[in-house]
């Protein structure tokens, strides 16, 4: 099989932990016998620096002309100390997400057996955890118009505006997942304040009816906050518009045991993106130190999602288990009294694996 894949490696680690994800997948293509075609483009700060615009027209068309994209961060800490900023990095990240259509993003939360004792959290109360968070990715607060601020500074406004059809479309793709897992769907929402949560709930409603199979509940943003850290396996499913997503994956972060742990699939109209979730960490950019795994793992996304090989996935999961397990993992994951390897020892290794592992382990 061809894969034509667009690499976007962005600003800060993005560089370094999506060239270990490339190892990965090279690895894979030579061990399985694919044809590999790939090419880089810039995007974010890097890419304002080069052109001006954090998403040039020539990185959206090589996006548009490929089968998927393996993207790494976004981000610059020049740009987030100065507020009045009209062009951000950030901005190629939304730019992409509305003209590839990425309207949902899925993160898989999963607690690693041989990482229990890095969470913060009791390892009794996240052993055996498997969740999938669903976010909405192209309406919400982030998209809202208008926004803005006062001419005398004093006053600034967002609006956050979800329409039935995009509230519709996120739902029935939640609960599809939800009917191929254990059949239990979390809608969260703060409808007891928001009409557009209200709007949400009452789409949901609607929907719910059509999946008898699958139980549906629906939950207040910070009761559900709340529950990611006090009863985590209480999840299979959860679904939820745009900015609470953001905050919700991000918390369910403790559960891994490190940030650097979770991958995510963008998927909608056209290409769809995979990524981690970790953002550019600029203070570790070319150190050499950053967890490679998300991106890694998000690569396993890419050949599942993108590709439908999933065989070729879990060769990929199986050398990221068998790294951690040989304790070949950055400085955030290592246990107490081991060894930090490095970015790049990681990747070595997990690529050696995937060329190595004897049939039928």
């Amino acid at each position: 099989m061809k894969l034509n894949i667009a690499v976007l490696p962005g600003d800060g680690i993005g560089p370094e932990v999506t060239a270990q994800a490339m190892k990965a997948v090279k690895a894979v293509c030579r061990r399985c016998g694919h044809e590999l075609a790939w090419r880089e483009a810039p995007v974010g700060a890097c890419a304002i620096e080069a052109t001006g615009s954090p998403y040039p027209e020539a990185t959206h068309e090589l996006c548009m002309q490929s089968d998927a994209v393996l993207f790494g961060a976004i981000g610059a800490p020049e740009y987030d100390s100065d507020p009045s900023a009209t062009v951000r990095p950030e901005q190629g990240l939304l730019a992409m997400r509305r003209r590839l259509g990425l309207y949902a993003n899925i993160r898989p939360v999963t607690a690693f057996p041989s990482l229990l004792d890095r969470s913060p959290l009791r390892s009794g109360l996240i052993a055996g955890v498997d969740l999938m968070c669903i976010r909405e990715l192209t309406g919400g607060i982030y998209f809202g118009r208008p926004q803005g601020r006062s001419e005398d500074g004093q006053t600034a406004y967002d609006t956050c505006v979800y329409s039935r059809d995009e509230i519709e479309r996120i739902l029935r793709l939640a609960y599809g997942y939800a009917a191929a897992r254990r059949r239990k769907l979390t809608v969260v929402d703060k409808a007891n304040v928001l009409a557009t949560s209200r709007l949400w709930r009452q789409v949901a409603q609607a929907i719910e009816r059509e999946y008898p199979g699958v139980e549906t509940e629906y939950m207040f943003v910070d009761n559900a906050a709340m529950r990611l850290i006090q009863w985590p396996g209480s999840f299979d499913v959860l679904v939820t518009e745009n900015m609470f997503g953001d905050i919700l994956t991000d918390e369910a972060s403790v559960i891994t045991g490190s940030l650097g742990m979770l991958p995510s699939a963008s998927v909608g109209i056209h290409t769809s993106v995979f990524e981690p979730v970790h953002g550019s960490y600029p203070q570790a950019a070319g150190r050499n130190i950053a967890n490679p795994l998300a991106a890694i793992l998000s690569a396993a996304l890419m050949f599942e999602y993108a590709f439908r090989l999933t065989d070729e996935g879990a060769l990929v999961r199986r050398a990221v288990d068998a790294s951690m397990s040989s304790g070949i993992v950055t400085g955030d994951i290592a246990p107490d009294g081991g060894t930090a390897h490095s970015t790049s020892d990681v990747g070595d290794r997990i690529a050696e694996y995937i060329l190595s592992e004897k049939t039928g382990s």
